[in-house]
């Protein structure tokens, strides 16, 4: 997931400080001058280590970190600066507890580093900003740190150059679950989407007003199956659940949506409650203020974060928050690459920026992103199963999402791919409308356990939306 910062981020640091990469915690952003820009991202050098590091069960330790103290953070990752180059090695980690104290056991970090791009040839990934990075690891609220790097077996690549460890702290922000899980969510409207030419009560693009929205029934309250009512959230937190045929109406009324949905009904699932940007406190001021459209979504395509499962759903927003500044900070991309993310209780989350009903073009799936949507759960989903709140929330948005297409979740779709070295550029590549990221890039990723679940949501999706 590769993109740019408007404004340039000094690589320079000095091997023994922990030095800020980007804005401080407590600056103030342009547009609001009130608002503490909320995390903090810093970095550590990584040091070459001798035979006394070595460990019988990993091997021969090339470079790493000796345990040591460092500022709270919650997330990391290993960053260089030649975003071509990869790591052909393995990364672990262990870190010590803010709230005990504890040292966790050693943790793998996934090094991946071209899977999740933007097409080649784009003008984000041919950003001078780019970096190579190792997939972001959540490990909680820590304030200590090891690391150790060996190269693969057989591999005669020496490491990139100038690896360093990126600690990334979210801030303060939305703590609490944001919407109820899935099958029994209710929600306030509201977004931002006032750079796309819509209406900026109208984020989401579905012709109607988010206060409408947020109280279509006048009560102060909004329907949840299963629970009678629930309270509203802070206007512009949540977009609300659609019954279908609200859903379709907004469809046919939606002058904002930027294309006709029209010919799509009625096929069109009804929408479930999304948080918007604003709901998991997103700091604007670190993405890139344009958009970028396709001119359709034909395709889903299913990811894991890889960020392990060793958060709470109360935690997600945190999360999410580590996982934008990562990918926009130390990798150097445009926005966070996903278009949706899903938590482990089913939550759903608007990821990259644009309108959650737009054709936003993201940097998902290296090759395929034009005319597709990515969608991660939080998690890693290789050797464990996919929680089925999750499962049923992703039926759910691909029902609604691609039903606005007039895409049949069930069916299969040509797309040319943009070059993905599992397919060569030009390729016309049959795939199913809802797909697994390994299915354009070679690829673990959405993992086994999450892969395996996507016929089932290929059926519950086109079941949503009436097929």
């Amino acid at each position: 997931m590769r993109g740019y910062l408007v404004s340039s981020i000094s690589a320079a640091c000095a091997a023994a400080l922990v030095l800020p990469l980007s804005l401080t915690a407590g600056a103030a952003t342009e547009a609001d001058p009130e608002r503490e820009i909320p995390g903090t991202t810093r970095s550590l050098p990584l040091e070459p280590l001798g035979p006394a590091a070595t460990d019988r069960s990993f091997g021969a330790v090339v470079q790493g970190l000796p345990r040591r103290d460092v500022a709270p953070f919650s997330l990391l990752g290993l960053v260089w600066e030649d975003a071509a180059a990869e790591l052909e090695g393995t990364v672990e980690v262990r870190t010590r507890s803010l709230a005990d104290g504890t040292w966790s056991a050693w943790q793998q970090v996934e090094t991946h580093n071209a899977d999740h791009a933007a097409d080649p040839g784009t003008e984000e990934s041919a950003a001078g900003r780019v970096r190579g990075s190792t997939a972001p690891l959540w490990v909680g609220p820590s304030d200590g740190v090891e690391v150790r790097v060996k190269r693969a077996d057989g591999s005669s690549r020496p490491l990139p150059e100038g690896l360093r460890l990126d600690l990334v702290d979210p801030g303060d922000g939305p703590g609490a679950d944001p919407a109820p899980a899935a099958g029994d969510r209710a929600g306030g409207g509201g977004g931002d989407g006032e750079e796309d030419g819509t209406d900026p009560g109208d984020a989401d693009g579905d012709g109607t007003d988010a206060d409408a929205d947020a109280n279509a029934d006048g009560t102060g309250t909004t329907a949840g199956p299963g629970t009678g009512t629930a309270t509203t959230p802070a206007p512009g937190t949540v977009l609300p659940a659609l019954d279908r045929g609200d859903t379709e109406a907004a469809a046919a009324a939606g002058g904002t949506l930027g294309f006709d949905a029209t010919a799509a009904q009625p096929h069109i699932g009804p929408r479930p409650a999304i948080v918007t940007r604003k709901g998991w406190g997103a700091d604007e001021s670190l993405r890139e203020k344009t958009f970028v459209y396709t001119s359709t979504v034909k395709a889903a395509f299913v990811h894991h974060s890889a960020t392990g499962n060793n958060y709470t759903c109360q935690q997600a927003p945190s999360v999410l928050r580590s996982i934008y500044r990562y990918h926009t900070v130390s990798s150097g991309w445009r926005d966070i690459g996903y278009n949706f993310a899903i938590d482990k209780c089913g939550n759903i989350y608007e990821g990259r920026a644009g309108g959650v009903a737009q054709p936003v073009l993201g940097a998902h799936t290296l090759g395929f992103n034009t005319n597709s949507t990515g969608i991660a759960v939080l998690g890693t989903y290789s050797s464990s199963n996919p929680p089925q709140a999750a499962v049923t929330a992703v039926a759910q948005l691909t029902a609604w999402k691609l039903g606005l297409h007039g895409v049949d979740p069930k069916g299969s779709v040509t797309l040319v791919s943009g070059g993905s070295g599992k397919y060569a550029k030009g390729a016309k590549v049959t795939l199913n409308t809802i797909a697994g990221h390994r299915d354009g890039f070679a690829t673990d990723c959405p993992g086994g356990r999450l892969y395996g679940q996507l016929g089932t949501i290929r059926t519950a999706s086109a079941a949503l939306q009436g097929r």
